[in-house]
């Protein structure tokens, strides 16, 4: 029995796979909130570094090679291996296979070093002299901060105020790399200083910290904002996921029948479904393609398929994609990077053709999960990435029912070690599940902007 699937560091691909490319029906442009017209890339050019803003328009370029100094970046910590569950799969009395694609073996301890060396590497390559982005469970500010010192740019993070006091460590480690750290909404920028006029004990939301860290860089002298998850050029970036995902099981000859991933912005799910989705929208495979999110924050279970603010302050272009408006303020749960109120473009677009399904769960049968795989498999999960767990486990249940033995891939995105207090919390039986009313949402969608 495979256990573990390594590839050679010589097999890590050397370019990413653009999976719009092959989407029958892409996803719908962005638009300026001023005149309801696509984004052009002169609009995008003061905000990203000129090649992320290229990346982010195109729809039609199938690959884009990897920068040899990047590629060599990923070699310090890639390729990652395929893992074959098989204790957890014994716990569960299933007769088929569960595998999953393990990132957190990196010092970020998630996925999220792979787009940020990218964008980093860009814009140093243009010339841009320090950059600004928001982080919500201080992953994706964790991983920034490492791809700036490896290539020598300075940062400034927004960290979302409820992760910023409930995750003290990520902030030692941010800082340790040489970044600046506020939590968000602060009184450094004018969008945040209305914010907390407006709520002076706010928690804080990625969008709130979003509009921050844009204003932080256009008006700053040569700065560029970066982005986590959600954005297309990023879901671009986190294809070698997927990519080596797949070459790995070349290499045992198998596929798996379901992708199952954590949903929040949709950089992770995008990453690992992206060459198996391709394969299903061209008819090649059945796959069943499954996006987890938390109930504390349905963008896909509950939200809606429109035109939205990617921000609270209104400050970026207009996204379609499921929302739960920009207005929304998501529970101070442990769903950590899972908090953001829409969803990527792409795989908004895909959900709604029926190509994903979504299910989405409390955060005590999250954790719960992530107890039982961290006793069999001895890896310690992110709430994250937990949620893709208790997805494995449930669609496993489904298939023993039924009386089939599927295989099953799912993502861990990261590890846990920076969030004990919430396994504490599970633990002595404090943890809360918070699922907004109909009311709430409603709330927070009744001012979605007006498009044609």
């Amino acid at each position: 029995m495979n256990h573990k699937i390594y590839l050679d560091e010589n097999e890590i691909p050397t370019k990413y796979y653009n999976l719009r490319a092959d989407m029958p029906v892409k996803p719908a442009p962005m638009l300026r909130p001023d005149t309801k017209q696509p984004v052009t890339l002169a609009d995008l050019e003061p905000i990203f570094a000129r090649e992320l803003a290229r990346q982010e328009l195109d729809d039609e370029t199938r690959y884009f090679d990897i920068p040899a100094p990047v590629r060599d970046f990923y070699k310090i910590y890639r390729p990652s291996p395929l893992i074959r569950a098989d204790k957890l799969e014994q716990a569960l009395g299933y007769a088929g296979k569960i595998y999953y694609k393990y990132e957190g073996n990196n010092t970020s301890g998630s996925h999220k070093l792979n787009s940020a060396a990218a964008q980093v590497y860009y814009a140093k390559a243009e010339g841009v002299k320090s950059l600004t982005t928001e982080t919500g469970a201080g992953q994706w500010g964790t991983a920034l901060s490492e791809a700036c010192s490896y290539f020598g740019m300075p940062l400034t993070v927004y960290m979302v105020k409820a992760s910023f006091k409930q995750k003290p460590f990520r902030k030692i480690i941010m800082r340790t790399f040489g970044a600046d750290i506020f939590a968000s909404p602060s009184d450094t920028t004018a969008i945040g200083r209305k914010m907390l006029a407006d709520d002076p004990k706010t928690t804080g939301s990625l969008g709130m910290a979003i509009s921050e860290a844009i204003e932080k860089a256009v008006t700053s002298d040569n700065a560029r904002y970066v982005l986590g998850s959600v954005l297309n050029q990023v879901l671009l970036h986190q294809s070698i996921i997927g990519l080596e995902t797949e070459k790995a099981f070349q290499k045992i000859g198998e596929y798996p029948d379901a992708v199952i991933g954590c949903a929040g912005g949709g950089s992770n799910l995008g990453g690992l479904i992206a060459p198996f989705m391709r394969d299903k929208i061209k008819g090649k495979k059945a796959i069943d393609i499954i996006a987890v999110e938390p109930k504390s924050c349905p963008s896909f279970t509950r939200g809606r398929f429109a035109y939205d603010f990617c921000d609270t302050g209104n400050l970026t272009p207009l996204a379609r994609m499921y929302t739960l408006g920009s207005g929304f303020v998501p529970s101070a749960d442990h769903a950590g990077g899972l908090r953001y109120h829409g969803m990527s473009p792409v795989l908004s677009r895909l959900y709604a053709d029926g190509q994903l399904s979504a299910e989405a769960y409390k955060q005590t049968e999250v954790f719960e999960a992530a107890t039982l795989f961290a006793k069999h498999e001895q890896i310690l999960p992110a709430p994250e990435s937990a949620h893709a767990i208790k997805g494995a486990i449930e669609y496993a249940k489904r298939c023993q029912a039924a009386g089939e033995t599927k295989t099953i891939l799912f993502g861990l995105t990261g590890t846990g070690y920076f969030d004990l207090a919430a396994y504490e919390s599970y633990q002595n039986g404090t943890m809360k599940d918070y699922v907004p009313s109909d009311a709430e949402l409603a709330k927070s969608l009744k001012n979605l902007p007006q498009t044609p």
